[in-house]
């Protein structure tokens, strides 16, 4: 007769409760018992108080080949009771865990879910990295989208500098150019007014000469008239007024030939009056 050291669940709902039985390996569950062997309260609050076991009896059993079940082993190793059937079910367990790991498996639940919260702080880190990533790249943009920006701003500036400027320059230029243009006439009507008063220089001496030549010959054939030497006399006057005022600043020698030039005319007139 094969013998097994198990338990049998009583209680209620909620309120386990498990007694440490020696049984026949064939009995159903709730079937006759050897012997009761202690209990299990797992809802008790004092560890020591959680497990009642006959230590004698149960060694006694083990002794005749008694085989617990994982539950039983577990609660004889708690309370210190070797036995071969837990030797012969570690060893089990390392050979299959030895196995799982040399085909790249899991063996426990604990491994499992020590994989599984290594995956996921995994693909928590993956997920940070790339909104990093992601964040690091719109920063990137957006400081490349600024210094693009700042840089035609700057363009623009020069640009608008450099127009400003080049709009200044020509200003001056044309203002240079203007004021150039009233001086080139003034010097152009100076230019002309000199060559007239040389002409005027010249053909009043002549004039003299040939007005004294014929002088005695006209008071000789008749008199002139008052009316025309009222007339030459405001002639010689306008020309002399006309030359003072298109050249003020003439030269001492010209000063001299004007007067000598008006003397003879002056004495021409006296003599026609006489």
């Amino acid at each position: 007769m094969a013998v097994k050291i198990r338990l049998t669940r009583l209680g209620r709902r909620h309120r386990p409760f498990f007694r440490i039985n020696a049984v026949d390996s064939r009995t159903p569950r709730d079937g006759k018992i050897l012997e009761k062997l202690g209990h299990y309260d797992p809802l008790e609050k004092d560890p020591n108080k959680q497990i009642v076991l006959n230590r004698e009896r149960t060694e006694h059993w083990l002794d005749k080949g008694a085989t617990p079940s994982d539950a039983a082993s577990q609660i004889l190793l708690r309370q210190g009771i070797k036995h071969k059937y837990a030797e012969e079910q570690a060893a089990r367990r390392a050979k299959a865990k030895g196995i799982a790991r040399a085909k790249g498996k899991l063996f426990t639940k604990a491994e499992k879910v020590a994989v599984q919260k290594q995956a996921e702080a995994a693909e928590e880190q993956a997920k940070a990295a790339e909104e990093k990533a992601k964040a690091d790249a719109a920063a990137r943009e957006k400081a490349g989208a600024e210094a693009e920006e700042k840089a035609a701003a700057q363009e623009k500036a020069k640009a608008k500098a450099k127009a400003e400027e080049k709009a200044k320059a020509e200003a001056e230029v044309a203002e240079e150019k203007a004021e150039a243009k009233p001086e080139a006439p003034a010097v152009e009507e100076e230019g002309e007014a000199k060559p007239e008063e040389a002409e005027a220089e010249v053909e009043t001496p002549a004039a003299e000469e040939t007005v004294g030549a014929e002088a005695p010959v006209e008071q000789e054939k008749e008199q002139p008239k008052p009316e025309q030497k009222a007339q030459a006399k405001e002639e010689s006057e306008n020309n002399a007024k006309a030359a003072a005022e298109t050249a003020p600043l003439q030269e001492p020698e010209a000063q001299q030939e004007a007067e000598k030039d008006s003397a003879p005319s002056e004495e021409t007139d006296k003599g026609e009056k006489n």
